[in-house]
């Protein structure tokens, strides 16, 4: 439960862990809506690798990211049997999708975020595309993931496909 202090401000918020290849992605809870059992997605002609076609969820056609690969962090990142996918809300305003999916490892983990246990690390040699940060949770490295760049990503995509 969260504790809140005397001037009404929540110490921690719930995050998702969310494992990638190479790389693990620390989200906001609320920016998660579903997450899915891998199923091969509908190609997009003309795409860029890191954009592995587009899933249906819940009458959307949600187009599917294998993150590591638009951030350049490991270009062997495909969907198998043990994969999920997690569909996030776009922040962006005016998008053509109001959702986007994002290939994950495994199943994503809930963790309570404290300022306490959260360490913003210095980005040696700056950070991937469409990532906003480094940082320590506890014990765990994670990346937080720029959506916006990301979304934005994604609309260039398919609008050079349409």
């Amino acid at each position: 439960m969260n504790d809140v202090p005397a001037g009404g401000t929540p110490r921690d918020i719930r995050g998702v862990l969310i494992q990638i290849d190479g790389a693990r992605l620390l989200l906001p809870n609320t920016t998660i809506s579903e997450v899915l059992s891998y199923a091969d997605p509908e190609p997009v002609d003309g795409a860029p690798a890191w954009l592995l076609g587009r899933t249906r969820w819940r009458g959307w056609e949600v187009p599917l990211v294998a993150f590591s690969r638009a951030a350049g962090i490991s270009d062997s990142e495909h969907g198998d049997l043990g994969s999920k996918v997690a569909v996030l809300k776009n922040l962006r305003a005016g998008d053509r999708f109001p959702y986007f999916a994002l290939l994950t490892q495994g199943f994503p983990r809930l963790v309570n975020v404290s300022a306490d246990g959260l360490l913003v690390e210095a980005g040696e040699g700056g950070l991937p595309t469409a990532v906003h940060a480094r940082v320590r949770l506890n014990e765990d490295e994670a990346l937080i993931p720029d959506l916006e760049a990301m979304a934005a990503l994604i609309d260039e995509a398919l609008g050079a496909t349409a």
